[in-house]
């Protein structure tokens, strides 16, 4: 498994670890693909987490993770959110899957997007996140990785926790 995933993937399993938000509205959450600045997930869609709240909160949750894809533990602070819906997200069974970009990152901001498909791969949704960085940025168990992903290049590289 590449670096950025097995990193990725170690932020979201401390995000449920925190017994918070994430892990009562969407503890399935299956997160296939990251690297530096993206990120793959997928979610099946379930009686309890069928409604409109589900994509904005998955658009907080998945701009966060597009921020751990660049070597962030700790993921920022929100300071706007918001998601745009384009058709219903699918029904109870069916497998709804996202894609979270990272366009952009300074030194004190960070900004996203995600965009959330049905299973025929139509638009369901989007959203974008702006998340403050500026104190996360000096974490201590932040990485750097290789360009593609591949390997960690400064910092820890810790299995999945």
């Amino acid at each position: 498994m590449a670096a950025c995933l097995r990193f990725t993937r170690r932020v979201w399993n401390s995000f449920l670890q925190n017994k918070g938000h994430d892990a009562q509205c969407f503890p399935n959450l299956q997160v296939h693909r990251a690297v530096p600045g993206l990120v793959e997930a997928s979610l099946k869609v379930e009686q309890y987490n069928i409604h409109g709240g589900l994509i904005l909160s998955l658009t907080d949750t998945l701009g966060s993770l597009a921020v751990a894809s660049k070597g962030h533990f700790m993921t920022g602070v929100s300071t706007d959110i918001g998601t745009s819906f384009v058709r219903p997200g699918g029904r109870i069974g069916d497998v709804l899957h996202a894609k979270a970009v990272l366009t952009g990152i300074g030194k004190q901001l960070a900004y996203t997007r995600v965009d959330f498909t049905n299973p025929a791969g139509e638009l369901v949704a989007y959203g974008y996140h702006t998340k403050y960085v500026g104190k996360s940025s000096i974490h201590g168990e932040n990485v750097k990785f290789s360009e593609d992903g591949e390997k960690v290049i400064e910092g820890a590289d810790k299995d999945v926790d």
